[in-house]
């Protein structure tokens, strides 16, 4: 077993899940604060002369998991391992957010997709360089998902 210590918390607007827009085809605007503790601020330096970063944070009011669900965008069965469901064996998120600029410890982003409070487990860069070389894969079912959201909200 092994135990994980936040390094900060997420300050949104969001207080409740369903506040968070959510499915294919949404567009995560909304701007927040991630909060570092101060503990960790020099590991900071230098961030906010990327664009976006990676926010590994954890889905801290879920309980449980299902190996398979239907997503609220499809009717259909999928592994959990195959969607963004919360409800996962390790309740752990992932969001790509854009850097406002930095005060101190707080960084200021836009893209939140996260309840105010949430524990964040590590920030890393994007960077273009990790970025998939190439055609990158789905199956068909996600292509089809896809195509009805983006042609409904494009």
């Amino acid at each position: 077993m092994f135990t994980m210590k936040p390094i900060g918390f997420v300050r949104s607007a969001y207080t409740e899940t369903k506040q968070i827009p959510k499915g294919p085809g949404t567009k995560h605007e909304a701007e927040g604060t991630l909060e570092i503790a101060s503990e960790f601020e020099p590991g900071l330096q230098d961030v906010e002369g990327f664009s976006h970063l990676f926010v590994i944070w954890v889905f801290s009011r879920t309980e449980g998991y299902e190996l398979v669900g239907i997503p609220p965008t499809d009717d259909r069965p999928h592994g959990v391992f195959a969607t963004r469901s919360p409800r996962r064996p390790n309740p752990i998120g992932l969001t790509v957010v854009e850097v406002l600029g930095r005060d101190g410890r707080n960084l200021r982003v836009k893209g939140i997709d996260m309840l105010d409070g949430t524990p964040i487990l590590d920030i890393k860069p994007y960077m273009m360089e990790f970025a998939p070389r190439g055609p990158v894969h789905q199956p068909a079912w996600a292509t089809e998902l896809m195509s009805k959201y983006w042609t409904k909200s494009t």
